[in-house]
């Protein structure tokens, strides 16, 4: 896609048009001696505002006093977890860190594609800033009302109290066990969410050293990238493996200025894996935007085009801008076999893409429900000798079922739901089972199904679904999986 903001502003927009108006325990996947789980979370895009009248004692306290704040408020006693089509609120976030610590099991680390602060924070904060009152839902503040120096200073305050709180709030639910996160395009102070620039980094890369990584980096090279080019790169469970987080905002189509500049990502990255190459190492890659089109964006536009199955080089939205993808893939096709895992964030769905160079990028679906996915996080099973995935299974929880479920649970296993060969790795098995993803294949339903994490709700008021992969418009979806280039994903779509 894009950018989430402008993803999320189209879908409600969308919606809009048309409505005028947004059990059981689980376990980790089974394991052996030979293999270890790695729990995976993406986009949890809190919202400390989804109270606005909890802003005056929140923009007054620190950080460390925020739960209590939480916790205390009369107005969250008995509130549910967020819906569909809204970000994640405090009773959401401790449902979901709950669930990462119940299923964490024997997890040497944690991975988090980005993504940590809620959409349009920034313009929330203006409106509690200025006392005035943001425009209801569905309609969303696009615009800050102006702020002066002071209350610019103010509003980074209380965005960098807030990564701070998320960031402690993992850090309790996951003990001492290292997270290696990557920033996500909302995560700045931007009122545009392009990514963060080099002063969000800074005034945060303290505490997503401290806090997240568990100063299981080291902390001079972490700070020299991480506060430049919002990258870095860490061993946490040894010499054999190098997980390299990526910030690929600066890719993504529609930035009108990139924070960051994009070809010192790339010639890092480059850098990181001919130095893991020349170690004997396996790389684990994190990033948050993934390449490719940006499926849901495409359909919409078909949809309102009259043509749910064709699309066109005007009509088809991608991901990241062509010149830095070109340079993207040229960089991976020099290291084959190199990377043993990759994982994404961004479009808050449960997909997979299998690039050129066959390596293959896993979404991790996200925490927030704003896009009408159920939240969910996945758990893999890792192989100690190869460091590759050999499975997954998808945590969610189901919005809207009755009565409420009091926790996470146990969605699917991959292996169970598509028959996977056993002792093959997740990278094969997805290869493999994308060919046999057709409108009559049999695990077709499944993966539709699980795409938006298992929400088969109808939007109300509209009596559609809130998935919007459809065994209709499913063309566009299933050349998603593997037509990186535009004009290849064109063809493949208007030809399926």
């Amino acid at each position: 896609m894009t950018k989430a903001s402008r993803y999320f502003l189209l879908f409600v927009l969308a919606i809009t048009v048309v409505m005028s108006g947004c059990s059981g325990v689980s376990t980790v996947p089974q394991t052996t001696s030979a293999t270890y789980p790695v729990v995976a979370i993406s986009d949890i895009h809190f919202n400390p505002l989804d109270d606005p009248t909890l802003y005056p004692a929140l923009a007054a306290a620190p950080a460390s006093q925020w739960e209590s704040i939480f916790q205390n408020a009369q107005s969250l006693s008995n509130k549910p977890p967020s819906a569909w089509g809204s970000d994640t609120n405090y009773p959401s976030l401790v449902l979901a860190l709950a669930g990462v610590k119940q299923n964490l099991g024997a997890s040497p680390v944690v991975l988090f594609s980005g993504d940590m602060l809620g959409h349009y924070l920034p313009e929330l904060f203006c409106y509690s800033y200025s006392n005035l009152t943001p425009p209801p839902p569905p309609a969303l503040p696009t615009t800050c009302p102006a702020l002066n120096a002071a209350g610019t200073a103010a509003m980074q305050q209380f965005i960098d109290k807030t990564v701070t709180f998320v960031s402690m709030q993992i850090r309790a639910a996951v003990g001492n066990v290292p997270v290696m996160f990557v920033p996500g395009n909302i995560d700045t102070y931007s009122v545009y969410g392009a990514g963060p620039d080099a002063s969000f980094l800074s005034d945060n890369a303290n505490t997503f050293f401290t806090q997240l990584l568990n100063g299981s980096a080291d902390q001079a090279a972490f700070q020299n990238t991480f506060t430049t080019i919002g990258s870095y790169s860490a061993q946490p469970l040894g010499s054999k493996l190098l997980v390299v987080a990526l910030d690929s905002n600066p890719f993504a189509v529609a930035t009108p200025a990139p924070p960051l500049d994009p070809y010192s990502e790339l010639t890092w990255l480059d850098s990181q894996l001919a130095a893991a190459e020349s170690a004997g190492q396996k790389v684990w890659l994190i990033m948050h935007v993934p390449p490719g089109a940006n499926t849901t964006e495409t359909a919409q536009t078909a949809a309102k085009a009259g043509t749910p199955t064709q699309t066109s080089d005007s009509e088809v939205a991608m991901m990241w801008q062509p010149q830095y993808q070109i340079e993207f893939m040229q960089i991976l096709a020099k290291y084959p076999g190199l990377i043993s895992m990759a994982v994404t964030g961004h479009t808050h769905m449960d997909e997979f893409r299998v690039l050129p160079t066959g390596d293959v990028m896993f979404g991790i679906p996200g925490i927030s429900p704003c896009f009408g996915n159920n939240p969910a996080f996945k758990i893999f099973t890792i192989a100690q000798d190869t460091l590759m995935p050999m499975d997954y299974q998808s945590i969610n929880y189901g919005l809207g079922v009755s009565p409420a479920p009091a926790q996470f649970s146990s969605l699917y296993t991959f292996s169970t739901a598509y028959g996977a060969t056993a002792n093959t790795s997740l990278q094969s098995s997805s290869q493999q089972l994308y060919p046999q993803l057709t409108p009559t294949g049999a695990g077709t339903p499944d993966f539709i199904n699980y795409y938006d994490s298992g929400n088969p709700s109808l939007i109300p008021g509209l009596n559609i679904p809130w998935n919007m992969a459809t065994p209709v418009n499913w063309p566009l979806y299933a050349c998603g999986i593997s037509q990186m280039d535009t004009q290849d994903y064109v063809d493949c779509v208007n030809t399926y």
